[in-house]
């Protein structure tokens, strides 16, 4: 059987995979080719579902709990890059491995789907600036300040503010990321640490997987002058398709214990937190970081890895063209990469 391939390439900002294969599959990459066998998972992400989406560039999330501490989350860290590594050994016609904006090119060129690495939380450097080097001559070339939970140097958005954003060691933390080439990630921190950042860093940096604030008011989302900011940074914004980020009716059903009729969350709410960003930032700042397997519950016509094309047809209906759409989907995300690699380059040389 022909699969149709998509119109827009998508270089995704966020998908956890890794830590799904850890938790339900003992790290396997075998059956990643097979969607009867990734269902079984209960998987949104497998090789089938990748092509059918347009999916040419992947950020793998090596994502690590913080109830693992110290160096057992660094040990788990190289566990989750380990399984990245032989995800793509295992499977060569697929996928290939990047670190920079010209890997992805040649990749795309290959038809085959570039795999770069991203870590999730700075708790997973435990608070040592070698292990974060180490990291990047691994290939991991961005790193989310804090996941849920506030670290030694960084405020997370949903956690106790003990900082009020970044200390000093936090705007040591992201000089060191500036000059190694390792883009900072601004999802999952909260907006005192977004402001810092902003104003600490010498390069453009990214949210990997965030939706907007002004639509839904959860901590987790961007508010619209962190993203005026974003614009002036040459950053960019990859909306997450998360339904408590996307709709504050799904936020208060979930956060009142998910009782009674779930609220249907769509493709076009997806779509409304993306044109919202573009409104506010700029055609050139926005992008796509869907949190598949990352998240059990995803939007109707956003359910899996596969379904990237019913965005891109809900925005089509909308207006957008063709360029903005290839923006949103790989361009602009593919800018701020090219924009931190001559740093990456120099450090790994």
């Amino acid at each position: 059987m022909t699969v149709r391939i998509p119109k827009f390439a998508v270089i995704d900002g966020h998908n956890d995979l890794a830590w799904a294969c850890r938790e339900h599959r003992n790290y396997s990459v075998a059956g990643l080719d097979d969607e009867h066998e990734s269902r079984r998972g209960q998987l949104q992400t497998d090789v089938p579902k990748l092509r059918r989406g347009g999916v040419q560039g992947q950020f793998w999330s090596v994502w690590v709990h913080t109830d693992l501490e110290g160096t057992d989350s660094v040990q788990a860290t190289l566990e989750q890059i380990d399984f990245v590594h032989r995800l793509i050994a295992a499977y060569p016609d697929d996928f290939e491995r990047a670190m920079t904006a010209d890997d992805v090119e040649r990749a795309q060129q290959g038809a085959k789907i570039a795999s770069l690495l991203g870590v999730e939380g700075g708790n997973q450097m435990n608070n040592s600036l070698a292990v974060l080097r180490e990291y990047a001559r691994l290939g991991v070339r961005y790193m989310t300040l804090t996941w849920n939970s506030t670290t030694e140097w960084a405020d997370a958005a949903v956690d106790d503010a003990t900082h009020n954003g970044l200390n000093e060691r936090g705007r040591a933390v992201i000089a060191e990321m500036n000059r190694i080439g390792m883009m900072v990630d601004l999802s999952h921190v909260s907006a005192a640490t977004m402001q810092d950042a902003l104003d600490a860093t010498t390069l453009p940096l990214l949210f990997s997987h965030s939706s907007c604030f002004a639509l839904n008011p959860h901590p987790r989302n961007v508010p619209d002058a962190i993203l005026r900011q974003l614009a002036a940074n040459d950053g960019v914004q990859m909306i997450a398709f998360v339904p408590a980020f996307i709709s504050a009716d799904y936020r208060r059903w979930e956060d009142n214990g998910s009782v009674g009729d779930k609220p249907v969350v769509t493709v076009a709410q997806v779509a409304d937190h993306v044109e919202h960003a573009r409104n506010v930032a700029g055609i050139d700042h926005i992008g796509l970081g869907g949190d598949f397997d990352g998240c059990p519950d995803m939007p109707i016509g956003l359910a899996d890895a596969s379904d990237y094309p019913n965005l891109f047809a809900e925005l089509q209906g909308r207006g957008w063209s063709d360029t903005d759409l290839a923006k949103l989907g790989s361009r602009n995300l593919l800018r701020v990469l090219r924009a931190n690699d001559p740093a990456y380059r120099a450090f790994v040389a």
